[in-house]
């Protein structure tokens, strides 16, 4: 039972931005903090947030190359060589020749 002269507690980041979330679904920039932020205890969750911004802001170049690597963490690197190599096609075609390098780069590890 809690303390009724406890303030509650404070909400979490993912809260805040599931909240952010409700009022402007189609905010990619917050919809990719929350992949980044389930990223750290819910992969699955993670990549399907990544998922939803690639598909809903297909030029959002950084979605590429967080889900690529949380692909590679869970040692599907199949899937995130494929995901790298849409990531670099994007950025070459938007001009974001630093991310289209480090996806580049990143590569290279996966073999």
């Amino acid at each position: 039972m809690s303390d009724p002269q406890s303030p509650p507690a404070a909400p979490t980041r993912r809260q805040k931005l599931e909240r952010l979330l409700a009022d402007d679904p189609g905010d990619a920039f917050l919809r990719y903090s929350l992949a980044l932020e389930l990223a750290k205890t819910d992969e699955a969750a993670a990549l399907r947030e990544f998922d939803r911004v690639i598909a809903e802001h297909p030029d959002y170049v950084p979605a590429y190359f967080m889900k690529g690597q949380t692909l590679a963490r869970a040692d599907r690197d199949d899937e995130a060589r494929e995901t790298l190599t849409a990531g670099v096609e994007v950025a070459i075609r938007t001009g974001d020749d630093h991310a289209a390098g480090e996806m580049s780069g990143f590569l290279e590890t996966l073999g």
